[in-house]
Parts: structure tokens; C-alpha cells; sequence
């Protein structure tokens, strides 16, 4: 109360109006896997990505940072499948570059070797890509020999001063991607001075470098060379990879202090099931770890991946195997097929769903609303998938959580499931679960303002009001089961919920039910004969 110690007029500012609750967003994904790189440009420098989330918002700004489509990884794969069927914003942990390393000792560059004109058995140089990792593997050196015999006697100054020898042969290295020439560097030479093959493509070239490993002054053998071997040696990925640290904000501990991720998926855990680098328990123990983690957080969801090339059957007795019981999550099959833009030698290629169900996630949470189930959509870029689920087969599927993908005659491809990996009938559908986490949380953020007020009446009909009004936003979406407010939810606030003993504790308790809308999974119309006269 402020003190009035001289006649006047005073101007209070007394804050009785309402607290709106905004609703938090739900469609934001969070992917753990494998890039071909992962760097970025602060100031000049390169800075290193590895571990650590980043925000991406559209396919081009994950290349600038990850590259491109990379053999041997699925996280591209889930990205633009995440992109292509709705989302617009996710963050992106790569656990390991495939592309490239960060340690030098670890990225073995691509080679080629040429031999000495007239005596092919001995080396004379050795073509090395300036940049380590398979990314060498697609360029070409082509060596073309001088028609023109160097002339003169004796040795000559060239133009910097340095003496060359005028016996050395000429020739032309044209660098090659592609097929198409990038780089072109004419009359070169093996002896010493300003042409030497190996100190111009040290200083002029960006693609590949010359080490002298036979006798100076001989002429290479011309030809096309392509530059082979180039490879990432990695470590092997493990559950400590995946958990990475909460204070290096690395991995999973990385996304702990991020309050907007509202899905995870770690698509490359099956790579490195293909790999051989973990087994089936491996997996498990990943994707345990997943689980763990969005339990932890309570307003994430994890999408999970079944292994691959596995038959419905085979499915089935996996799940059973696995035992996941969680209103968090989700497991999808079977793998879905897309166009290979890894540069392969295949047409298509299967990659794990996951991505691509976050992406629908996004899209219906976007046109419809998070309390709409994201089933019957279409798959937007696949192509097939890698097993034709039948109706008897998803009969076995269906009631274990395992939400099948199914391709339907002049349909296209669709999610054909919405159920959680829950054990429990009141969150059986991800639609439920999702939408008690965005009202969850947005009434949590929302009333951060009641803390440390005076818990009083006065407190407890502003903090019913607020919810209240929030709720009935909700109703009004088509998110709640009810003709009215009232039938769709209640709140309760007052001396009942909040005696002495709990407000001498420092507690406000606010009682909330809520009558969610659940999806009509099973359409059923009873027809039967009828006879009017009768």
C-alpha cells in the first residue's frame, strides 16, 4: 500500500483483468542420427555441430549446415520426408558425420595414382582430394601430355626468378566432377619452379592436391584417373551417443533445455542396426532410452521405427519381445520406399517412417488441431512400402500398438493406426496424449504469474476464470466432447481443494477434468432387411 503524506491526486495502476493461457505449439520435431556434415560459418569460422541441436527451419537451411542425401544414413531421408509432409520446425542432433570428420586422423581422404611415361611400373604421382571423407570419391583427374616438345637448352629462368629445366615434359590436368571439368591447370611440370604440378594444386587448386612419389622430371602417363577410397572412419554409435550430456547440451541432454521440441525420432538407430554395430538389444535399449526421455519432459512424444525387413509376424513377436508400455510413444511399419537421392546405383530405397509421420503429426496439428488423430493421412513421397500389410495381418498388429502403414487402391499410401504403446484403454490414442500435453503445458506456462501470490478466494476465482476462458477456446476447436462447456470440462477451485493444512504447506490446489475427444477407430453400420408392412 503506498503512503499518502501530502494532499494531491494519485494515480494507482491496480492489475485485475485476466491472465489469457495462449496454447503452446505441438509440431515441432527433434531428429537423432547421422549427417554428412555438420558445421556452420559464425563470424568466418567453422564452427563444429556435432552433438549439439540446431534449429532448422526448411530443407536448404539442413543442407547449409548437414549436407545432403548420404549413403549409409536415414536422417536426410527423415528430414525432407518431415519437411515434405508438413513440417516447418525441427531441430536436428547428429551423432556422427559420414561425410566428413572433424578429426583429420579420422577422415581418410580419396586418391588415385599415376605411373611414369615409359616405365609403368613405377609411381610418379599420387592425386589426393584436399577434402577428406567419400566426398573425393566423385572427382576425376584427366592428364593430357603437351604435343609441344619443351624447347631451348640448358636451363632457363622463368618468370618468378626460378630455374626450371626445359627437359622436363609439359602436360594439362583437367580436374573433373561429375564428368564436367572444374578445374584446368595447362603446362605443368614434374621438374622444380612456378609450374610444378605439386606447388600449383597446393596454392590454385580447392579440390585436390599432387605429392611427388617417383623420380622428378619424367612425364605422367596420360589418362583419366578417378580419385577412389575416400572414407569416414567413425567409432561406434552407442546408447551413450544418443543420451549425450546435459551440461555439453549434447545429444538427448542437449534437448532438455529446449521447451518447445514436442517430438523425437532417431531414424539412423536402425543404420546402425544394418551396420552390425548394435544388436536387437541395442536397439531396444535406444529407444527405452527415448521413451525414458520423453516421460522425463512429459510434453514430448517419441515415434519409433520398427527394425526393417521384417515380416508382420515377425513384427509382432518383436513388440511382445520389447514390451514397450508408454502413453508417449508410438512405433510405425513398415518401412516406406523413396526415390534415392544418395546417388546410388538403385531407383528407390527404404527408409525407416518416422520422419515422415512427424511430418503428418505437423500437418494435421496445423490444419486440424493437435486433439484430431494423425491417421487416414496420406504419406506424401512414398512410393510403396517395403511389405504389404494384409487386413488379417493388421488385425494382429493393431491391438499391440503397432500402428500400420497401409497402401489402398486408388487411396495411395496412408497411416492406418493412431494408438500409443500404452498398456492403459484411457491413453490408447496418440491424438489424447498429445492433446493433454499441449493443455498440460500451456496452462502450466500460463499461470506461472499465480506463484507466490496470496492464496486466497480472491486468487482462486482469478485462477478459475483463466482456465476457464482457456478450456473453453479448447471446447470451441471441436477438441472436447460436449454441447457445452460444461459438459466438456469442469475446474475447481476453492476451500474444498485448498483447506489450512495445504495452504499452510504453500499449496494452491486446482482440480481440472476434461472430456477428451477420441477418434472413431472402428466404423460399424448394422444393416438388416426390412419390411415396411411389418
Amino acid at each position: 500500500m503506498p503512503n499518502y503524506l501530502s494532499p494531491g491526486v494519485y494515480m494507482e495502476e491496480v492489475d485485475r483483468g485476466t491472465k489469457p493461457i495462449e496454447s503452446v505449439g505441438t509440431a515441432v520435431a527433434a531428429f537423432i542420427g547421422y549427417t554428412e556434415r555438420a558445421t556452420d560459418t559464425k563470424n568466418g569460422e567453422t564452427v563444429s555441430l556435432l552433438g549439439k541441436p540446431t534449429l532448422v527451419t526448411n530443407w536448404s537451411q539442413y543442407t547449409q549446415k548437414f549436407g545432403g542425401f548420404v549413403a549409409g544414413a536415414y536422417t536426410p531421408d527423415s528430414v525432407y520426408g518431415y519437411f515434405a509432409n508438413g513440417g516447418t520446425i525441427c531441430y536436428v542432433v547428429s551423432v556422427r558425420t559420414l561425410g566428413t570428420s572433424d578429426d583429420p586422423s579420422l577422415s581418410v581422404p580419396a586418391k588415385a595414382t599415376v605411373q611414369a611415361e615409359g616405365d609403368k611400373a613405377a609411381k610418379l604421382l599420387e592425386f589426393t582430394a584436399k577434402q577428406g571423407g567419400p566426398v573425393g570419391n566423385g572427382i576425376e583427374v584427366e592428364v593430357k601430355p603437351s604435343a609441344v616438345a619443351p624447347s631451348g637448352a640448358g636451363d632457363s629462368e622463368t618468370e618468378g626468378g626460378k630455374k626450371a629445366s626445359p627437359s622436363a615434359p609439359e602436360f594439362t590436368i583437367n580436374v573433373k566432377v561429375g564428368g564436367q571439368v572444374r578445374e584446368s591447370f595447362p603446362g605443368l611440370t614434374t621438374a622444380k619452379g612456378d609450374k610444378n604440378v605439386v606447388t600449383v594444386l597446393q596454392t590454385q587448386s580447392s579440390l585436390i592436391n599432387a605429392v611427388m612419389v617417383g623420380k622428378a622430371e619424367l612425364a605422367p602417363v596420360g589418362g583419366s584417373y578417378p580419385l577412389a577410397g575416400g572414407e569416414v572412419k567413425t567409432k561406434a554409435i552407442s546408447l551413450v551417443d544418443y543420451k549425450g550430456s546435459v551440461s555439453e547440451r549434447k545429444g538427448l541432454g542437449g534437448l532438455e533445455a529446449l521447451d518447445d521440441v514436442t517430438m523425437i525420432c532417431a531414424p539412423d538407430l536402425m543404420a546402425s542396426y544394418q551396420a552390425g554395430e548394435i544388436d536387437m538389444k541395442g536397439v531396444q535399449a535406444v529407444q527405452q532410452a527415448l521413451i525414458d526421455y520423453c516421460e522425463l519432459v512429459r510434453y514430448c512424444f517419441a515415434i519409433l521405427d520398427a527394425p526393417p525387413a521384417l515380416m508382420p509376424q515377425e513384427v509382432k513377436e518383436w513388440r511382445m519381445q520389447v514390451n514397450y508400455d508408454s502413453t508417449r510413444a508410438a512405433l510405425y511399419y513398415p518401412w516406406v520406399e523413396v526415390a534415392d537421392m544418395t546417388g546410388g546405383k538403385g531407383r528407390t530405397r527404404m527408409v525407416p517412417p518416422s520422419g515422415h509421420m512427424a511430418g503428418i503429426y505437423a500437418r494435421v496439428d496445423n490444419s486440424r488441431g493437435v486433439h484430431k488423430a494423425p491417421g487416414n493421412e496420406i504419406v506424401r513421397t512414398a512410393l510403396g512400402l517395403e511389405v504389404q500389410v494384409t487386413k488379417g495381418e493388421h488385425d494382429l498388429l493393431n491391438p499391440i500398438g503397432v500402428n500400420v502403414i497401409r497402401s489402398f487402391p486408388g487411396r495411395g499410401i496412408r497411416v492406418w493406426g493412431a494408438r500409443t504403446l500404452s498398456s492403459d484403454p484411457a491413453w490408447r490414442y496418440i491424438n489424447v496424449r498429445r492433446l493433454f500435453n499441449m493443455i498440460e503445458e500451456s496452462i502450466e506456462r500460463g499461470t506461472q504469474w499465480v506463484v507466490f501470490e496470496p492464496n486466497d478466494t480472491f486468487l482462486w476465482g482469478r485462477v478459475r476464470r483463466d482456465v476457464r476462458a482457456f478450456l473453453t477456446t479448447v471446447w470451441r476447436t471441436g477438441a472436447l466432447f460436449g454441447t457445452s462447456p460444461e459438459d466438456a470440462f469442469y475446474v475447481k477451485c476453492d476451500a474444498e481443494t485448498n483447506p489450512p493444512e495445504l495452504r499452510d504447506l504453500g499449496q494452491l490446489v486446482v482440480e481440472i477434468g476434461i472430456a477428451p475427444v477420441k477418434p472413431a477407430e472402428f466404423v460399424i453400420f448394422r444393416i438388416s432387411q426390412w419390411s415396411p408392412e411389418s
